[in-house]
């Protein structure tokens, strides 16, 4: 959804099968992003959330994609408690690709293990045979938004207008309350 901009695709696994002769047995259809009926996140919001994906490649934890020398790819690294599992999920807009190391019993893969340093090396030698003659595609800001220094605005919210914070009354009090971590503390 992210990757397509806010649509809902059916993912599908073989796009054709052909007899000895080259003849096209099946094939498969699947429904394309840009059809409004199929939009289940306001572009505005999937475009915010690809920026902030594309961020964990060109700076985060899933950097070494950088190898890819590629400006559209985003993703996400993942490592579950006890290091029992460790993922990638990474795309670029007309690929989505997932990796994952772990056993099929949990069990405990070492201290190092981690999705930027086990599943991210496989997604990188994956995406670059798969990626391989496709050209860059850089995602159009859509409408609605404002860019501002460093920061996307909703335009309805430009900088200075939008909600600060949720929840928090400007009468409520100022002062730390100490019990609540007193509390906190003797639970953890």
């Amino acid at each position: 959804v992210f990757a397509n901009g806010g649509y809902k695709t059916n993912p599908y696994l073989i796009s054709k099968i052909l007899d000895a002769n080259g003849v096209v047995l099946a094939e498969a259809h699947p429904a394309k992003a840009g059809d409004e009926e199929n939009r289940v996140i306001d572009s505005r919001n999937a475009f915010l959330m690809d920026n902030m994906l594309r961020d964990v490649v060109r700076a985060g934890t899933s950097v070494r994609a950088m190898a890819l020398k590629r400006t559209d790819l985003a993703g996400k690294t993942g490592t579950t408690n006890d290091s029992m599992d460790a993922w990638f999920a990474g795309y670029q807009p007309t690929l989505v690709a997932i990796t994952w190391m772990g056993f099929d019993q949990p069990k405990n893969m070492g201290d190092r293990a981690t999705g930027s340093g086990l599943a991210l090396p496989i997604w990188i030698d994956y995406m670059e045979k798969a990626l391989k003659g496709l050209p860059t595609r850089e995602r159009e800001v859509p409408d609605g938004l404002l860019y501002s220094g460093t920061e996307y605005y909703y335009a309805e919210y430009p900088p200075g207008t939008g909600i600060q914070s949720i929840g928090v009354n400007a009468d409520a009090p100022q002062e730390e309350d100490k019990a609540r971590d007193k509390v906190k503390n003797e639970l953890f």
